[in-house]
């Protein structure tokens, strides 16, 4: 009889544990996801990504190009210089890193 009773509070434990990581992965915020391309990949495990916009002028109504340059994690130094890359937004790893390498989407030529 007591068996049962520790299997039971086991799996009751197992549970509760389950449904805890589930609401922490509901809870997190959606993470932005940009495409740009390489511009540098001199530092370690570092690369800089240029991320173009076209934005409409509020006055004017014409499209205007707007840069970002995004410093990004590259944990294998993977990234090479004019490659088109997607990248997450993640935690501060530096002073000016809050970006982290996804996948390369077309290298250069």
């Amino acid at each position: 009889m007591s068996e049962e009773t520790t299997t039971t509070a086991t799996d009751t434990a197992a549970d509760e544990a389950t449904e805890s990581v589930e609401t922490v992965d509901e809870s997190r915020a959606a993470r932005k996801v940009r495409e740009g391309v390489v511009t540098s990949a001199s530092m370690d495990k570092t690369i800089v990504v240029t991320v173009t916009d076209r934005v409409r002028h509020p006055k004017y109504n014409k499209f205007v190009l707007r840069t970002k340059k995004l410093y990004t994690h590259d944990e294998a130094n993977d990234a090479g210089v004019g490659d088109r890359v997607r990248v997450m937004e993640t935690r501060p790893m530096s002073k000016n890193k809050r970006w982290r390498l996804v996948d390369v989407i077309e290298r250069a030529r």
